[in-house]
């Protein structure tokens, strides 16, 4: 595990506002609602900090993720600029994203393909399906994946809808963080006021460009600390930041771990130079963090309320207990100012989208 302070860091960063057409289009679906903000009072009690606030999107659309809200986004802007159809859109996915798209073009009318990685759950697999997308199965990561659905979607005339850029491939993914600025627009509304801190959790990158955009608006007077996290086995982020010259890498570890949703190699090219500028630090935590996270906001404490997060969608959380317990972290734990009067911002990104392993680790018998 290791925290790394970005050097790269510009104080001076800003991004403009959002396209209050996002907002207009997300409170046009049927089934929109805002997610719940929750105050963690006890949680914060115990462990030294005066507000942890938890933005729950497990309860966005039905899906159980925050995708929906990029995916839609996308499929949008994508039907209304070119006004083509039939269109068939694919991307690769660890599951999240995949439903989502799928969720999406179903909504409009069109066929998706979705690419997942051979060991993705079979409950991820069926929500897919469910949604009327055809799964093709990958050999390998959700980045051989992701391959594998551009070679297939140039031979076979597919558009894609990917979370992640690579090269030739950009505009996009930059859609799908422009959609997640609804999230956090929600936020303002709820919180009361502006967090200290913010603590994400980072697969290819796009959640926390979107914090990053947010936090780091034109004009904006409060701009949290933001620090992204990873898995120890996953960390592109840290390679990246590590990098000579800061440039995009991908991550050496194996990518075997727990938090599947962040089970990613490379960052994506458009939400590398984000983070690269705004992004305070990157840190990479063991599994075992993302096991205890799951555990205490399903049995809360301090009459907090009960919150079904998945592995991934409690990682921010993860990276907190970390930061607060870990003697490794404490140097980083003082530099961010995490103290009695700190106010701290988490995402819940997914439910319990792989339900078997969910109850595991409720019921103790992940093996972490």
């Amino acid at each position: 595990m290791q925290a790394r302070f970005n050097p790269y860091f510009d104080p001076a960063a800003t991004f403009p506002k959002p396209d209050p057409a996002v907002l207009r289009f997300h409170q046009s679906l049927a089934g929109y609602d805002p997610t719940p903000l929750h105050s963690l009072g006890g949680l914060a009690r115990e462990l030294g900090v005066a507000h942890i606030f938890l933005k729950d999107e497990s309860q966005r659309f039905g899906l159980k993720a925050f995708k929906a809200m990029g995916a839609a986004w996308v499929v949008h802007r994508f039907l209304e600029r070119t006004n083509s159809q039939p269109v068939t859109f694919a991307s690769a996915t660890d599951g999240n994203h995949g439903r989502a798209l799928a969720w999406a073009a179903r909504r409009s009318g069109q066929r998706a393909v979705i690419y997942i990685p051979h060991h993705a759950v079979p409950a991820r697999v069926q929500a897919i399906h469910g949604e009327g997308a055809e799964v093709r199965v990958v050999s390998g990561s959700y980045d051989d994946a992701v391959r594998q659905c551009a070679e297939d979607s140039r031979r076979e005339g597919f558009q894609v809808i990917s979370d992640t850029a690579y090269p030739g491939y950009m505009e996009i993914p930059a859609w799908v963080i422009e959609g997640y600025s609804t999230i956090f627009i929600e936020i303002e509304n709820q919180i009361g006021r502006a967090p200290d801190i913010v603590i994400i959790q980072a697969g290819v990158g796009g959640l926390a460009a979107a914090v990053a955009r947010h936090y780091r608006q034109e004009r904006r007077p409060d701009r949290p600390a933001i620090v992204c996290v990873q898995p120890v086995v996953a960390d592109g982020l840290i390679e990246s930041v590590t990098s000579v010259g800061g440039e995009a890498r991908p991550a050496k570890g194996n990518l075997d771990t727990i938090m599947s949703g962040l089970s990613c190699a490379m960052p994506s090219l458009v939400a590398w130079p984000i983070l690269r500028r705004a992004a305070t630090m990157f840190m990479s935590i063991e599994d075992r963090f993302a096991v205890e996270a799951v555990q205490r906001l399903y049995d809360p404490t301090g009459g907090d309320p009960r919150v079904v997060a998945g592995e991934a969608g409690a990682a921010g959380l993860a990276g907190l207990l970390a930061l607060m317990g870990e003697p490794a972290f404490g140097e980083a734990k003082e530099k961010l100012g995490l103290a009695e009067n700190a106010c701290v911002l988490l995402i819940n990104s997914e439910g319990d989208t792989d339900p078997v392993n969910f109850r595991k680790i409720i019921d103790g018998q992940s093996g972490l």
